[in-house]
């Protein structure tokens, strides 16, 4: 599992969505923030100027690494184990970290966090003031700014979401969760619609449901076995793989808000996996009803053969909440590495500033291409649940041997 020590518990911090490119673009706090941004030619250089334009940093990206000057003095400000700058890989994006309450910068590549960092840079205590009156970044057209950040990187950021109620203080201290009062205000409302102790998959009506769905599943001609078969070429029209499918139960229906049905409960076999993707810059929320299932992190959706490597992992059991944000936990894959299915509720959500609405999920298929994926529904949780129920009750069962468990 991914260890996520800090000395603090930190909120996923505000931003400003671009996509465009700009001349300059000031920072929303001065002497702070996170520049994410993609590279049309290599060197990439860009400065983070004070309100005259002379004081600041320079900064360039080459494919050798981060160099890092002051402006003025042309002092260089190095980090001897940065090795890594531009990379060839497609679909890369990099980003800048200013900390003036830390007196650091920080330099990586894909996702905007500790793990992906590839340039750190700690400055005495007295260059605070300096690095605070930095108020502007100033960029030339072979950018292309993505997303500011308010908050600076400063250290890991928690995977399991908790709420007020459970947290501890020894939680706090260690931040061993995030709290879901740091979610985005987004997220905070999925969160709120499916954290209930009633949101439960096996509920006194149908105290079985998850070993129905097992049952379905391992049972040749039973539904869930059927469709899984016939989405075998899902991902991959020309090589079926089994293993590379799950099954998309929906909630009520699209309201214009999501990329697909907002809500969706996710069944995945023993085994089973998805393809590595990308989910719309949306947030999410996502809790386990049933089994665990294990999550791999990237940095970013790579469009090659050979991919990139995953920064990270983590395993999610029965009752645990993650989550996703536009800039966090964005490109992963999932897979279910136990014995029994595991079974997921996905919620998802635009953000206010979303002008776009992409209504895809991008992921990369077995040759290394980039497609896209329009999310679907397998069936209506209310026509599934009542299909479950028609098969459990249909099931033929074994003669009583003595042995525990039994049907």
């Amino acid at each position: 599992m991914l260890s996520v020590p800090m000395s603090t518990s930190v909120p996923i911090p505000k931003s400003v969505l671009y996509n465009r490119r700009e001349s300059s673009i000031p920072l929303l706090i001065h002497g702070q923030g996170v520049f994410l941004f993609e590279v049309f030619t290599a060197p990439c250089c860009f400065s983070l100027v004070d309100s005259a334009g002379i004081q600041g940093l320079s900064v360039e990206f080459t494919d050798k690494g981060v160099h890092v000057l002051n402006q003025q003095t042309k002092e260089p400000y190095v980090d001897p184990k940065n090795t890594q700058g531009l990379i060839s890989k497609q679909g890369a994006t990099y980003w800048f970290s200013l900390d003036s309450q830390n007196q650091r910068i920080q330099a990586g590549i894909g996702e905007p966090r500790v793990e992906t960092a590839i340039y750190t840079y700690t400055f005495p205590k007295e260059k605070k003031a300096f690095l605070e009156a930095i108020m502007t970044i100033v960029i030339p057209t072979s950018l292309k700014t993505l997303r500011l950040l308010r908050d600076p990187i400063t250290s890991k950021t928690p995977l399991h979401v908790q709420n007020t109620h459970a947290l501890t203080m020894m939680d706090i201290a260690s931040s061993s969760y995030l709290p879901h009062s740091h979610l985005s205000d987004v997220s905070q409302k999925l969160y709120n619609c499916i954290s209930g102790k009633h949101f439960v998959l096996d509920d006194a009506d149908f105290p079985d449901f998850s070993r129905a769905i097992q049952h379905s599943i391992v049972t040749p001609g039973l539904w869930c076995n059927k469709k899984l078969q016939d989405k075998s070429r899902e991902f991959n029209p020309d090589v079926p793989n089994l293993l590379e499918t799950y099954l998309r139960i929906t909630l009520n229906e699209n309201n214009g808000e999501s990329p697909g049905i907002p809500y969706v409960m996710e069944i995945w076999p023993s085994g089973h996996y998805s393809p590595i993707h990308s989910h719309s810059a949306a947030d999410a929320v996502i809790r386990v009803l049933h089994g665990s299932i294990h999550v791999s992190l990237y940095p970013f959706l790579c469009a090659e053969k050979d991919g990139v490597e995953p920064f990270g992992s983590a395993d999610f059991h029965h009752g645990d909440i993650t989550w996703i944000s536009p800039t966090l936990n964005q490109t992963h894959q999932l897979k279910n590495v136990k014995t029994e299915a595991c079974v997921t509720i996905q919620c998802y959500m635009y953000e206010g500033d979303d002008d776009v609405h992409y209504d895809y999920f991008d992921y990369i298929d077995s040759d290394g291409n980039k497609k896209q994926y329009e999310p679907d529904s397998d069936m209506d949780f209310v026509a599934f649940r009542a299909l479950m129920k028609q098969e459990w009750a249909a099931r033929v069962k074994p003669v009583c041997c003595g042995c525990f468990p039994c049907w």
